[in-house]
C-alpha cells in the first residue's frame, strides 16, 4: 500500500470552481429533504455556479436514495461528464459504504473535481483517495439540527474551499466537548479520515494506509460501546500506526456530562498512539460546521488550537482564517 506522506506529484488536486462552472447534486446514500436541497442550490447560484441535479437525486429506497445500482450510476455518470466541475453530495446518512468499490477511478484520474461532502460520504472520499489520491472536501451546507438556514460561517468556509486558492487555518473552539482531549505538540501530514463510524467500516478494504497522515475524526449518534469497538479494532489491527497525528472535531448527540463519557473512551485510545492530538475542531455535525480539504497537507500545531491546510505544493499565506 501506498503511505499517505507521499509528494505532491503524486495527489490529484482538483481545480478550483469558477463562476460560470457546472455543478451537480446526486444522493449516493440515503434520500434528502429536497426542501433544504433546493435551498443549498441557491445558495451555490449566488456563487455564480450552474446548478444541476442527478436522474435519482430525490429518489427514495427504503432508507436509501434509490437502488445502489441508481445511485452509483449518478455518481459514475457525474464523474465522466466533462461539464460537471463538482459534485455535491445532498446528504449522508447510510448507503455510500454499498457503492464506494463501483467508482469509476479511471474517470476520477483523467478529470479530477471536487466531492463535497462529509459523515458517510466519507467512504467515497477513503475510496477516492486511496484509488486516485485525490484531494476532496469534507464539508457541506450543512444545517445543524435546530437551526433553520445555512450559516454564514459554514456557506463561506465551504465557499473558500472550493473557489479560493489561499490556505485553510481552522481554529478550536473552546465550546466543543472535544477541545478537552488537546495535548501538546505539532505534526505535519495529509489530513486524512471524516467520520470515526466510516473508517473503521472502511478497515480492511477501502482504507488507505495511515502512515504519515493526520487522522480527522468525527462522529454523531453513537453509543460510547460503539466508539470504543471501532477504536479498539482499528488501533489492534494497526490501521493507526504510524499517524502523525490527530484532529479532533464535533462528537454530536452524546451525553458529555456522564461518568465515563465518550471523551475518556477517546483520551484513553488517542493517549495510546502516542501523538500530538487537537480537538474541539468546528468539523462534523454540530454548530456551524466548516469545510476542510482531505487528502491535503496539513499542518496542526495543539499549542496554537489550529489547524492549517495547505493549497497546492507552495506555502502561501494563510488568509482564509475560520
Amino acid at each position: 500500500m501506498e503511505s499517505s506522506d507521499q509528494s505532491d506529484a503524486d495527489c490529484v488536486l482538483p481545480p478550483l470552481l469558477r463562476p460560470g462552472d457546472k455543478v451537480l447534486f446526486v444522493s449516493p446514500a440515503s434520500s434528502p429533504d429536497k426542501d433544504l436541497v433546493l435551498r443549498q442550490a441557491e445558495i451555490l447560484k449566488g456563487w455564480g455556479l450552474n446548478v444541476d441535479f442527478g436522474e435519482h437525486a430525490f429518489c427514495k429506497h427504503d432508507y436509501l436514495a434509490g437502488t445502489d445500482e441508481e445511485r452509483l450510476a449518478d455518481f459514475n455518470a457525474a464523474l465522466r461528464d466533462p461539464k460537471v466541475r463538482a459534485i455535491f453530495t445532498t446528504r449522508g446518512g447510510k448507503g455510500s459504504y454499498r457503492i464506494a468499490d463501483g467508482l469509476d477511478f479511471g474517470a476520477a484520474r483523467r478529470d479530477p473535481k471536487f466531492l463535497v461532502g462529509f459523515s458517510d460520504i466519507t467512504m467515497l472520499h477513503l475510496s477516492l483517495w486511496k484509488h486516485c489520491r485525490q484531494v476532496g472536501i469534507h464539508g457541506a451546507l450543512f444545517v445543524c439540527e435546530g437551526e433553520q438556514d445555512v450559516s454564514m460561517e459554514t456557506s463561506a468556509s465551504l465557499r473558500g474551499a472550493l473557489m479560493t486558492s489561499e490556505d485553510i487555518v481552522i481554529g478550536s473552539r473552546l465550546n466543543e466537548p472535544t477541545s478537552c482531549l488537546t495535548t501538546e505538540g505539532t505534526a505535519n501530514g495529509r489530513l486524512i479520515g471524516g467520520n470515526l463510524d466510516m473508517i473503521a467500516t472502511a478497515a480492511g478494504w477501502a482504507l488507505p494506509d495511515m502512515h504519515g497522515a493526520i487522522l480527522l475524526l468525527e462522529a454523531v449518534n453513537m453509543s460510547r460501546g460503539q466508539v470504543d469497538r471501532q477504536l479498539t479494532m482499528l488501533r489492534k489491527a494497526g490501521h493507526l500506526s504510524g499517524l502523525a497525528g490527530v484532529a479532533v472535531g464535533q462528537f454530536t448527540r452524546f451525553e458529555f456530562d456522564r461518568r465515563f463519557s465518550v471523551i475518556d473512551i477517546l483520551r484513553e485510545h488517542l493517549d495510546a498512539l502516542d501523538v500530538p492530538v487537537l480537538g474541539g475542531l468546528p468539523l462534523g455535525h454540530g454548530h456551524s460546521p466548516l469545510s476542510v480539504p482531505v487528502g491535503a497537507v496539513a499542518v496542526m500545531d495543539a499549542k496554537a488550537g489550529t489547524l492549517i491546510v495547505r493549497r497546492g505544493g507552495a506555502r502561501r499565506p494563510a488568509s482564509i482564517i475560520f
